[in-house]
């Protein structure tokens, strides 16, 4: 599902946080396999928090503050891994 579609769902972003749910009973709750889907729904409520201010709410979003920090962390993360992986080559 598109951006603009996610952002138009009620809730906000509803669609992108079903989608990691039905992703994790597949995957027997494998987060890295549904990590794409994650970034996903990140990607969504930073749009929403862009577009409606940091207190806005919906139920498929972390808090603005939380959002940024796991955004954070996930960057930091997939740096480490990719040094990582480099390291082994």
């Amino acid at each position: 599902m598109g951006l603009e579609e996610a952002l138009k769902a009620d809730p906000p972003c509803l669609p992108r946080a079903c989608a990691i749910q039905d992703c994790l009973l597949k995957n027997q709750y494998d987060e890295r396999k549904c990590s794409h889907l994650i970034d996903a729904l990140y990607e969504c409520c930073s749009e929403f928090y862009t577009r409606r201010g940091r207190d806005a709410k919906s139920v498929c979003c972390p808090s603005e503050s939380l959002l940024q920090l796991k955004i954070s962390q996930r960057r930091k993360e997939r740096g480490e891994a990719e040094r990582k992986d480099t390291r082994q080559r």
